[in-house]
């Protein structure tokens, strides 16, 4: 939201911050997606941090299955944005997808390492952290990737 708003005050890096906004949005959905169908329909999930086999459910645990459900949602989100003109051109879909993984990837570790010795992350906390460090990512890599 804050790199929606900000395109209106920093109109010369406007695209940028479009990147940033999509990218913390896609790793929102991603990390909704991964969560709720990895619960649902993950035969194996694994602790991100050991790779060791946990019940599904446990803070940090990833699936084959949540984990693709997260990266084809955060495609759909991306593209489509591409196609009402939100993103300029593919390689922007592209960054906000990988964003997206990089930032769901991260909420799994700090959900696996942090979340039950620290009383106040809660999972609000830990995922604004995520949707930030999607924006952060996605505008990151639009700025540096030529």
């Amino acid at each position: 939201m804050v790199c929606a708003m900000l395109t209106y005050f920093i109109p010369s890096a406007d695209t940028a911050l479009k990147v940033g906004y999509v990218a913390s949005i896609a790793s929102k959905l991603s990390d909704t997606l991964g969560s709720e169908l990895g619960k649902a329909y993950g035969k194996t999930t694994y602790l991100v941090t050991t790779m060791k086999l946990v019940p599904r459910g446990t803070e940090g645990a990833v699936s084959l299955e949540g984990t693709l459900s997260g990266i084809i949602g955060s495609i759909l989100l991306a593209y489509v944005s591409f196609l009402v003109g939100i993103l300029p051109d593919i390689k922007s879909v592209v960054i906000c997808v990988v964003a997206a993984f990089i930032a769901t990837t991260a909420e799994s570790f700090i959900g696996a390492v942090f979340q039950d010795s620290i009383k106040w992350l809660n999972n609000e906390l830990v995922n604004l952290i995520m949707t930030v460090i999607g924006a952060v990512v996605g505008i990151a890599l639009y700025s540096w990737i030529p």
